[in-house]
């Protein structure tokens, strides 16, 4: 991961946070606070240990994590994934709307996903860094801890990934996955299935025109499904950072996903 492009340096304890709830979208931003002389907080994945609501403290499930970026914060809660925007003033973060998938996996614990959720949803948190630890607080007591994972940990790779998408939405449902043999792409729209050749070079991806199956879904579905379809025929810049992609095509359109675990 280009760490330099991707993060900013904070001289205090504040910055992005995710926000989950349900349904919604999110979003995440720098600020200041007492993290300590040039410590940088963005581009890297922070792991989720704990969550401490209503006198109790949860135990996260493995690969609950949140990666910071410059106005966003995106990652998973353990088995569904999120993006979510945020404004930090100070040491106090402000949650705005979020967005997360509604997967049911039966492999990790949802009751800890509500929790989480419940914690995070329209709160103002303050935020402190410590080392390698980051610890998120509510008026009210609540607390998330949180650490840096491992830096060999390193990008997902483009090829082979399952990159479910967090923006647009499409209920939770769209994701892609490349594979740079074949030169082929192939996933879901959110509603129709999709593949499509995809020649991956020099940073770019150029796709081609995309096969698709024709069922009907309700319009939020469509509605999305259309800005994804704008990726296709036609070439479009990719980056991975950690587990998230992001791909921009020459239209202007851009879309987010996050590597599935």
């Amino acid at each position: 991961m280009d760490r330099q492009k991707q993060r900013m340096t904070l001289t205090a304890a504040a910055m992005l946070v995710p926000l989950l709830a349900a349904c919604g979208s999110e979003k995440a931003d720098g600020g200041s606070g007492s993290v300590g002389a040039e410590r940088p907080v963005t581009g890297v994945r922070w792991n989720v240990e704990s969550v401490t609501a209503d006198g109790k403290t949860h135990q996260a499930p493995a690969g609950a994590h949140v990666t910071l970026g410059k106005g966003r914060a995106e990652g998973s809660l353990g088995c569904n994934t999120f993006g979510a925007e945020a404004t930090v003033d100070g040491d106090r973060v402000r949650l705005g709307r979020t967005m997360a998938t509604e997967m049911a996996c039966e492999d990790k614990p949802m009751a800890f996903e509500e929790t989480l959720a419940r914690t995070l949803s329209g709160h103002e948190f303050e935020a402190r860094v410590d080392g390698d630890h980051l610890t998120l607080t509510t008026d009210r007591g609540e607390t998330i801890r949180l650490t840096e994972a491992e830096a060999e940990a390193g990008n997902a790779r483009l090829s082979g990934t399952k990159w479910t998408v967090t923006s647009p939405r499409a209920g939770g449902r769209a994701h892609l996955t490349f594979d740079e043999k074949k030169g082929t792409v192939a996933g879901s729209l959110g509603c129709n299935k999709v593949n499509a050749r995809a020649t991956v070079r020099d940073g770019y991806i150029t796709l081609g025109p995309p096969a698709t199956t024709r069922m009907m879904c309700e319009d939020s579905l469509m509605a999305d499904e259309k800005t994804l379809l704008r990726l296709f025929d036609g070439r479009l810049k990719y980056g991975v950072d950690h587990q998230t992609l992001t791909l921009t095509s020459e239209n202007g359109t851009r879309v987010r996903a996050v590597a599935e675990r």
